[in-house]
């Protein structure tokens, strides 16, 4: 198991890839827009963390389903933990660490952040969301609060390297009859922001 807790500053010197990774796992009919188009319609603010932690002798990052609420465009889908800014926030890094508390319980003390990664904005519920790297020594003792998160699925950092350049498109049932990029972990249809999150993050494991 590689120690990637001794390659944060090997981290902090890397370049990221941006849109480019993302537009490989973006549905076809999404917009970019640029950040003044982006701010001008003054979005909502978030943050996301992929935690690593170690795991029968290697990485893992959890992600989520997402409890079904009807008021949530994105209830049932798979996710990273994250969530909305809140004031009391002292920047995103904390939303992030908090988000990962309030939704899978994983202890604040022993995460730390080692890496930022390229924000992305979603346009259905019109969030712009700042995505970071964490790591912690140990696997955590998750505890889902049920109302976020229906069901844990722990996702080994080595099948990110397997991610294909060419992903397979599937129709879904939130996609209005359209095809778009998705990420099939064991059954799991992982797609939109979180698959074009975890394209970049593939990108940046790629040069370590």
């Amino acid at each position: 198991m590689r120690d990637y807790a001794n390659l944060i500053e090997r981290f902090s010197e890397l370049e990221l890839s941006g849109e480019r990774a993302h537009r490989r796992y973006s549905p076809p009919y999404r917009k970019v827009l640029s950040d003044e188009e982006i701010q001008a319609l003054n979005p909502k603010l978030a943050a996301v963390n992929i935690l690593l932690y170690p795991k029968e002798n290697q990485w893992y990052f959890p992600l989520m389903v997402r409890s079904i609420n009807r008021n949530d465009r994105h209830s049932g889908q798979i996710s990273l933990p994250g969530g909305k800014h809140e004031d009391g926030d002292a920047n995103f890094e904390a939303t992030a660490i908090r988000e990962t508390y309030e939704e899978l319980g994983v202890s604040p003390e022993k995460m730390r952040i080692i890496k930022n990664l390229s924000p992305i904005y979603i346009p259905p519920s019109n969030f712009y969301v700042y995505a970071f790297v964490s790591w912690m020594a140990e696997r955590p003792r998750f505890q889902l609060q049920s109302s976020e998160a229906q069901e844990l699925i722990e996702l080994p950092l080595r099948s990110i390297f397997n991610l294909p350049s060419n992903p397979e498109m599937k129709v879904l049932n939130t996609t209005q009859g359209k095809e778009v990029p998705v990420i099939d972990y064991n059954g799991y249809i992982i797609w939109g922001a979180t698959s074009m999150i975890l394209s970049e993050f593939r990108d940046l494991m790629k040069k370590v």
